[in-house]
């Protein structure tokens, strides 16, 4: 059996970046994957542009991880998105910030990315094996062994950290391998579910596809409860697909119509789409009807293009009960109150999400309560480490996954590296 200090398995952001800590802190490394390509999902991620993290400060970087944020801050102390900034730079990487606070590559290529990384993990002298199914991870008297592969080879090492991913994007490798191995070791996985996820509508307009392909630009999009409480608000820009709504703001929302369906029990949930999230709905019914009176002679539906999106106007003038043939000088108080409710508030209700298998992000997996958040060590298991996906940890999309990725596995290498002996 041949023997390392430090087995990785993945070869992720996480697993990459745990394998270049804990090589940096004078362990030998073997980093396996089962893929024939090291980085896959870091490949395409940010549009194949590779979104390497985010500026923000702390407290708003963990707010920006609605899924456990707060585990992060001892991670934060040990690797923060500053470092790995710094990181990337060090490597000849030029970076910029893009708006949000997202930081690029000035090359916009992520290959640059995935190549700078993976080179300083072979300049660090870590063993690389690329497709090599792990069979299982080798444990006795509550501590790990090693791992076994497929072929039945055996490597044996102190320290063996877990960075397989979760469930999302299955096409880069991420098929919840690491879950079994988890359990294995006695810790519980929490529930699995798609984030960051396009939703589902069985509205008949959304059927139809006669919004199909029809952006909405600096919009809010609500979740909200049976009781009409908001849940939850994003601002930004969506998109209306054949099966329901995507874009950045609905897939923030996703994993938040979820919670309600859970909570509630009931399938069906109630969302707005805010067309004009600055003004108050006084002053968009004062807008309508300056608007209107600009060319009272017009029908509804020719007079209102130019202010609200030409392919929503039937609609809207549908749900408010207006006759799109009318004009503005023949629309009562009332009709001009109904519209701008609707500009204000138009109801969509939805009804699930994409699959797990489309979701940019994994909600649920291994539990943290059983992990030491300042090593990411299992508590259960001496020797044993998570880092990245796997974890019950999901943010927004926008850099933050893989600044968690990055830091957890930078800390979930480093500590592995120095418990060795």
């Amino acid at each position: 059996m041949s023997n390392y200090d430090v087995i990785v398995i993945g070869g992720g952001p996480s697993g990459l970046m745990a394998s270049v800590a804990a090589a940096e802190h004078g362990a030998a490394v073997l980093l396996v994957d089962k893929g024939a390509k090291l980085g896959r999902k870091l490949g395409i991620s940010g549009g194949g542009r590779c979104n390497v993290t985010n500026v923000k400060e702390t407290p708003e970087l963990i707010a920006h991880i609605p899924g456990n944020g707060r585990f992060l801050y001892s991670s934060f102390d040990h690797f923060n998105n500053y470092n790995i900034i710094d990181f990337f730079e060090g490597l000849g990487i030029a970076l910029k910030e893009e708006d949000n606070g997202r930081m690029f590559p000035v090359s916009d290529k992520a290959s640059s990315v995935v190549s700078a990384l993976v080179g300083k993990v072979r300049s660090l002298g870590v063993q690389i094996m690329t497709d090599s199914p792990v069979r299982e991870v080798l444990y006795e008297d509550g501590a790990v062994r090693g791992i076994r592969l497929q072929s039945g080879k055996a490597y044996s090492a102190d320290s063996v950290i877990i960075a397989t991913g979760g469930k999302s994007v299955p096409q880069t490798g991420s098929t919840g391998d690491g879950y079994p191995w988890a359990e294995a070791a006695g810790h519980s996985i929490t529930e699995l579910f798609p984030t960051e996820v396009p939703i589902v509508s069985r509205e008949e307009w959304i059927k139809s596809g006669e919004l199909q392909g029809l952006s909405l630009r600096d919009v809010t999009l609500t979740v909200w409860n049976p009781k009409g409480k908001k849940v939850i608000a994003h601002r930004g820009d969506m998109i209306f697909t054949h099966f329901g709504l995507s874009g950045p703001i609905a897939l923030r929302c996703s994993q938040f119509l979820r919670q309600v369906q859970k909570k509630s029990g009931s399938e069906t949930v109630e969302m707005s789409i805010d067309l004009f999230p600055d003004l108050h709905p006084q002053e968009a019914e004062n807008m309508l009807l300056n608007k209107l009176e600009q060319e009272p002679k017009k029908a509804l539906r020719n007079s209102l293009k130019g202010l609200l999106p030409e392919r929503l106007i039937p609609l809207l003038l549908e749900k408010g009960g207006l006759d799109s043939e009318i004009t503005g000088q023949q629309l009562q108080r009332a009709g001009l109150q109904a519209l701008a409710a609707l500009v204000k508030r138009m109801p969509v209700h939805v009804h699930g999400t994409r699959s797990l298998a489309e979701a940019f992000v994994t909600g649920g997996g291994v539990n943290l309560k059983e992990l030491d958040p300042k090593t990411m060590e299992s508590r259960l298991t001496q020797g044993l480490y998570f880092c990245g996906e796997v974890l019950d940890i999901h943010g927004y999309t926008g850099g933050y996954n893989i600044t968690a990725a990055f830091s957890t596995g930078y800390t979930a290498g480093k500590h592995a590296a120095v418990r060795r002996g």
